[in-house]
């Protein structure tokens, strides 16, 4: 799957499975890539190697919530209903263009 974002495309892989949602982007080094993890209100940085973008989104994949270059060992809790809900984990300054309502476009 792909984003467009600040004229470039950007892959997105989808967590999906448990080992995936586990994982995430924990030990990664020059992250080029983002990830959407679906019915979700809340995510970690333990483990990380990097600073991250963390975009919450709603069922209309419309922002709710930004934090930008967040470090590694932090909790991030949305008040949002998880079964409605999404997270993405996008890489440090990416979603400088982003504002609470833009509503992004995936692409397959």
């Amino acid at each position: 799957m792909k984003l467009k974002l600040n004229n470039k495309e950007l892959e997105i892989i989808v967590a999906k499975d448990f080992k995936t949602r586990l994982l995430g982007l924990m030990g990664k080094k020059n992250i080029n890539y983002g990830m959407l993890f679906p019915k979700c209100n809340g995510i970690h940085t333990y483990f990380m190697k990097e600073n991250i973008d963390v975009i919450g989104l709603n069922e209309d994949n419309q922002v709710i919530y930004i934090y930008r270059s967040v470090p590694k060992n932090k909790i991030v809790k949305m008040s949002e209903d998880a079964k409605k809900t999404s997270i993405l984990e996008l890489p440090e300054n990416a979603s400088q263009k982003l504002y609470i309502g833009s509503i992004l476009k995936f692409e397959d």
